[in-house]
């Protein structure tokens, strides 16, 4: 009778969950999967590819890129409490994208003496085994279990699938005890447990009922309007929005968007600011939106009716909130707007279609006006050594198709790249949902390695990519051959730091003497960066920008570099902090 450690079946149960890749950064916890792995790959056997990541802000990025690629969560395995703590900035990003991975953390072994196999071997088995470990991820996860026993790896495998997938989707935990893992089972006592039969609960659309209504409160409003953040999640909710946006009259606005929600060329699409929509308008649609507005600045708020639609509407992992709202759904966009659209083109007349018609045509000035000032932005090309990132980012449109896919982390100038990099594809945009900076080079390698027929590109500010373990990211790309572009937008600090101070003390002390404690760069005579410098010392391209006439030269080259198979790094200067 065959017989076979957990670490087989914990094998066995990613492959018949369907998972791809393991994400890993391994440590003496996982000694067993280690030579599981070993054993398959001798006898021919298919497991999961293994992605080695030298940091695990990567890995856990590149699972989550991913995911949103496929809208498949995979594994990732980081080494006991002191992989969970590096990877915990990581999760906090895709718990608050709500993108499905599991995170498996070996723990040190619990006996001392060599009572059982993998019992403890060496000093770091006793200093890292902390009290509670899942504490470290506990408050961004939906799901944790420290595994007591081999003979339940597969159903506990099964059920992590199940939560990290069901709506909303997120990570889970899982802790893997190195003499669990060592525990060996008779083949024949191991029972099965078809994924399918523990399978995730996905939300769809309404009753007919609220439907209705939420159409007759459409076709009866003056002025809709409607802020989305993560709709564009699902493709069909992209076309789904656009659609009841034409057919109500609806302008659209993508407050710190995470997806893209609207094509950018649509009529309906009004841009990334919501608060100019707010002074006229008497209904409005939250729709997959976690921060529509800041309340402080949108006084007219509560003067509108409001409408949610949403998979999360009540945030409850958020301890406040703070948005009012007359209708709350919890719902699929993409089946919700079509079932309201049914009941609005039931309904509508020749008099409400001409009123919708007359509506939209009477912002065209208003998109034109915006066309203007975007061309006057983005012609100023800045001076040397100080590139205009509106410049800079026209410039970079310009070489960019619509199947392209970027990932916006260039913070205070994020808006700025919204307006001038135009996005009309659904999946063709990523904003950064979470709170952890350097989310977006792990990210983009996820997305490459899904889809690689489409050129990916990370736009990513100097303080962001200190955060994202560039070194890391080069590395995998490199190993994996991966090629990735991205550009490093320089302006020598943080410039959200200084921007806050701004905010709170605009006339304070800090103001007065220009010292905010965010610069990156001293100024001294001779000081130099060269962030290219990061990529080249992996293999991949690199250039750095500060002359603006240099810069469309510069990025053909980067892109010829990643039809050639090679990573890319463009360093720009811009507008000093």
């Amino acid at each position: 009778m065959a017989r076979y450690s957990t670490a087989h079946y914990f094998l066995e149960g990613l492959v018949d969950l369907g998972i791809d890749y393991i994400f890993a950064n391994l440590g003496t916890d996982h000694v067993s999967l280690i030579e599981e792995m070993a054993r398959w790959d001798k006898e021919g056997r298919k497991h999961p590819e293994m992605i080695l990541c030298p940091h695990e802000v990567v890995a856990v990025h590149m699972a989550g890129g991913y995911a949103l690629a496929t809208g498949r969560g995979q594994a990732v395995l980081v080494h006991v409490d002191a992989g969970t703590a590096n990877a915990c900035m990581a999760i906090q990003n895709l718990f608050r994208y709500r993108l499905p991975v599991m995170l498996f953390a070996g723990r040190a072994p619990h006996t001392l003496h060599g009572e059982l196999t993998g019992s403890r071997d060496t000093y770091v088995h006793f200093v890292q085994d902390p009290f509670d470990i899942a504490s470290i991820v506990r408050p961004y996860v939906k799901w944790e279990y420290s595994l007591p026993s081999g003979v339940v790896v597969k159903e506990a495998l099964a059920r992590a699938g199940a939560f990290m997938h069901s709506d909303p989707p997120g990570p889970v935990y899982m802790m893997l005890p190195r003499e669990t893992l060592a525990e060996e089972w008779d083949d024949a006592d191991m029972p099965s447990y078809p994924p399918a039969r523990y399978g995730s609960v996905h939300l769809g659309g309404i009753e007919p009922a609220r439907a209705e209504a939420i159409a007759q409160t459409l076709i009866a409003a003056e002025n809709p309007i409607a802020i989305t953040a993560y709709l564009g999640r699902n493709p069909q909710a992209v076309a789904a929005l656009d659609r009841l946006a034409r057919a109500c009259g609806i302008r659209v606005a993508e407050f710190n968007s995470i997806d893209l929600n609207i094509p950018q060329d649509s009529p309906c699409f009004a841009g990334s600011d919501p608060l100019p929509l707010l002074e006229n308008a008497d209904l409005g649609l939250l729709l997959d939106s976690d921060v529509p507005f800041v309340p402080q600045y949108a006084k007219r708020a509560s003067a509108i009716k409001w409408i949610q639609i949403d998979v999360d509407p009540l945030k409850s992992d958020f301890p406040m909130w703070g948005f009012a709202t007359d209708m709350r759904v919890q719902g699929n966009c993409a089946i919700v707007l079509q079932q309201v659209l049914d009941a609005v083109e039931a309904r509508a007349d020749d008099a409400f279609r001409r009123r919708v018609a007359a509506r939209i045509a009477s912002w065209g000035d208003a998109r034109e006006a915006a066309t203007k000032r975007r061309v006057a932005a983005s012609s100023n090309k800045g001076v040397s050594g100080a590139l205009n990132p509106a410049f800079v980012f026209a410039t970079l449109s310009g070489k960019l198709s619509q199947d392209d896919v970027v990932l916006n982390e260039a913070i205070r100038n994020g808006p700025i790249l919204q307006e001038h990099l135009a996005r009309t594809k659904p999946q063709s945009y990523v904003g950064l949902a979470g709170g952890g900076l350097g989310f977006s080079g792990g990210m983009a390698l996820g997305l490459k390695l899904a889809k690689g027929n489409r050129r990916v590109v990370q736009v990513i500010g100097d303080g962001g990519f200190h955060f994202s373990s560039p070194d890391s990211v080069y590395a995998v790309a490199q190993q994996y051959q991966i090629p990735i572009l991205t550009v490093v937008l320089d302006n020598g600090g943080w410039q959200a730091v200084k921007s806050a101070v701004q905010r709170v003390y605009p006339k304070g002390v800090a103001a007065e003497t220009n010292e905010f404690q965010s610069r990156l760069v001293s100024g001294r005579q001779g000081e130099k960066r060269d962030f290219s410098a990061i990529a080249t010392a992996f293999g991949a391209h690199g250039e750095r920008v500060g002359e603006p006439d240099d810069l469309a030269a510069a990025i053909d080259r980067c892109l010829a570099a990643l039809d050639d198979g090679k990573a890319a790094v463009l360093h720009v200067q811009v507008t000093r902090l």
